[in-house]
């Protein structure tokens, strides 16, 4: 199987060196071909290197069944068990190389979150949210800051966006976009009733390659105001926070955690070119897959990808159907079992298309 796969890539392989070599391409689809060239070359580099190994495993069992000396026994197992770890590698490194993830997997991120349906309540929980993410920022080695934020009277978020500033955030974290559903008593209800609201959630990869995404100052308006904030001598004073609002797509950002106004809009334009990105990527696959659920739902009560029960201490992932009994662990930043299972889905997801 894998001698056959092996041979259809290398005829691939051929031809694509046979076009280069004699046909008269422009620069676009020369380009082109030799992407796709390197792509293949990758592949039989790694599929030559799995076929090596897997031929000396054999024959090293080969050896050891035959071995009657308790020495050489030894020595063969010893190569067997090395081969068997190297072969397992060598797979993961395939699997990689076929089913490639996503090249902005390794990005830091941009988290939006917003209060949907339940007023005060929805609005708290957006706040547990961002000690949820921050929490688990922090545990990852990575860095947290709060980009902008509209605060309600009762210390809750109408809504924010969070940078998560690290390598690999955006792969671990694009699973959260959605509706996450809130069950539980809230601090303003007397008769003792659980309630359900409502948060949507939107994870964007932050984009560091300018050249990726190109936006015309024509299609800009930039609005400059007072940033708000619990006080001190600069709060109210100088119109420092940014608004960018991006006229063909109706995007809205804005910005405030930055003293500056220049520093506010340059992260202002980050988080719109990071969300511009990730519009036209769902956009793509949405063509591919035809009908594939929006990156955030309208935040009613029925929309969901994790519902967090508090009366009985257990989260519920919707997209993986996994359970969780600990739901005051996970709250407090313990992410990893879900994300886990999450990625793994879509590992098993890659493997299909």
């Amino acid at each position: 199987m894998r001698s056959q796969e092996l041979n259809e890539l290398q005829q691939k392989y051929d031809n694509l060196v046979q076009r280069l070599s004699f046909e008269q391409l422009n620069i676009a689809d020369r380009n082109n071909l030799q992407k796709e060239l390197s792509s293949i070359s990758e592949k039989i580099k790694v599929y030559k290197e799995v076929v090596d190994v897997e031929n000396s495993l054999a024959e090293a069992k080969k050896q050891l069944a035959a071995a009657e000396d308790h020495e050489f026994k030894q020595l063969f197992q010893e190569e067997v068990d090395s081969l068997q770890k190297k072969l397992f590698a060598l797979e993961i490194e395939l699997e990689n190389v076929l089913f490639p993830p996503d090249k902005l997997d390794q990005s830091s991120a941009f988290i939006e979150i917003r209060a949907g349906a339940g007023g005060q309540e929805a609005a708290l929980f957006v706040g547990d949210l961002l000690k949820m993410y921050s929490n688990y920022a922090l545990k990852k080695g990575w860095n947290a800051y709060i980009i902008d934020f509209s605060q309600t009277d009762l210390k809750g978020f109408r809504d924010l966006i969070i940078q998560i500033k690290g390598k690999g955030a955006y792969g671990h974290l694009k699973f959260e976009s959605g509706v996450h559903r809130v069950q539980r008593v809230p601090l303003t209800e007397t008769a003792g009733r659980v309630h359900t609201s409502t948060v949507t959630v939107a994870v964007f990869p932050e984009i560091e390659d300018e050249s990726i995404i190109e936006i015309s100052p024509a299609d800009l308006r930039i609005d400059v105001y007072r940033a708000g904030g619990a006080g001190g001598q600069h709060v109210n004073k100088t119109e420092s926070a940014v608004r960018i609002t991006h006229l063909p797509t109706g995007f809205v950002v804005a910005c405030q955690d930055d003293r500056s106004q220049h520093k506010n809009k340059e992260k202002a334009l980050k988080v719109l070119k990071s969300r511009l990105v990730a519009y036209q990527k769902e956009k793509q696959e949405a063509e591919m897959q035809q009908k594939r659920k929006e990156l955030v739902g309208k935040g009613m009560r029925a929309e969901k990808v994790r519902t967090y029960n508090f009366p009985q201490n257990r989260v519920t992932d919707h997209q993986v159907e996994l359970t969780i009994n600990r739901l005051d662990f996970i709250i407090e930043g313990d992410l990893d079992e879900i994300i886990q299972a999450l990625r793994h889905k879509e590992k098993e997801d890659r493997r299909k298309i």
